[in-house]
């Protein structure tokens, strides 16, 4: 029997709605906008006059579009290594019993609770004697250390609540302890496989610290970096419009595939939750 609302709830609702998308619509309207209305102070929320000129500004900006690339290589590289890792260590943690293992689980929550910031520096010193400071292998392997720990909790969540008996059915049948895993188990966990790919994703395209830290030119600088980059003819009068064109569009991916997967998102990080 469905419950219906009531006005509290549905009020409620509505103004947390309003809360949290009143910064997203601000930060719309503000790419609409003249680089010189937002620089004349102008407190209007809707443009006076609605330009597309930011954005072709922005796509014109070989500084902006090299930092998207980087983005893009950066973060998929790293979510398919993530995800590879993670598929393994979670099915042995699930599957097989050996000791150590909660003090497995409880370093890789560790690892990734451990701040950011405290490893900048001496990332930087070794990153610059190994040259590995200002590519793409330096950033993809410290995103590795902080994604791999949650993909790994997400997806033993998920290998725990597949039957051992489906496994051992194939095994009985002819198949492999390889193939059983390929083609029985990994397909039953693709909801957790999924989920622990896009937070891995959202991580390392949304990460600012390392990415400025660990870059020093666009040859693999990423767009949130980047963006720190943008400046107007002086110090108080910041191109507000095109860092808000800039976070339009690169907010625009991370948009996409939260409405193409949102179910498997929903499935991975409720997984466990509930016990039938």
């Amino acid at each position: 029997m469905k419950q219906k609302l009531g006005p509290g709830v549905i009020v409620g609702f509505i103004v947390i709605l309003i809360w949290c998308l009143l910064p997203v619509a601000w930060i719309l309207s503000l790419s609409f906008k003249s680089v010189a209305e937002t620089t004349s102070g102008s407190a209007q929320f809707l443009p006076k006059s609605w330009t597309i000129q930011n954005y072709k500004d922005i796509l014109s900006n070989g500084d902006f579009t090299d930092a998207l690339r980087n983005s893009f290589g950066i973060a998929i590289i790293a979510t398919v290594l993530s995800v590879i890792f993670a598929t393994f260590a979670a099915y042995a943690i699930a599957r097989l019993d050996f000791k150590g293992k909660r003090v497995v689980l409880s370093i890789a929550l560790a690892i990734a609770m451990f701040p950011v910031v405290s490893l900048i520096s001496p990332l930087f010193d070794m990153w610059r004697t190994f040259h590995l400071f200002n590519t793409w292998p330096g950033l993809i392997i410290p995103y590795l250390t902080f994604t791999l720990p949650l993909a790994i909790w997400v997806l033993s969540a998920f290998f725990r609540e597949i039957p051992w008996e489906m496994e051992q059915a194939a095994q009985v049948d002819g198949a492999t302890s390889w193939q059983a895993f390929r083609k029985v188990i990994v397909p039953l966990a693709a909801p957790g496989v999924f989920t622990a790919a896009i937070l891995t994703f959202f991580f390392a395209w949304n990460e600012y610290a390392l990415a400025i830290s660990l870059t020093s030119t666009t040859a693999s600088r990423t767009v949130p970096a980047q963006m720190s980059f943008f400046v107007g003819p002086d110090p108080f009068n910041p191109p507000y419009s095109l860092l808000a064109t800039a976070s339009v569009i690169v907010t625009i991916p991370v948009i996409i595939i939260v409405l193409l997967f949102q179910r498997r998102i929903v499935a991975g990080l409720t997984s466990g939750a509930v016990k039938g």
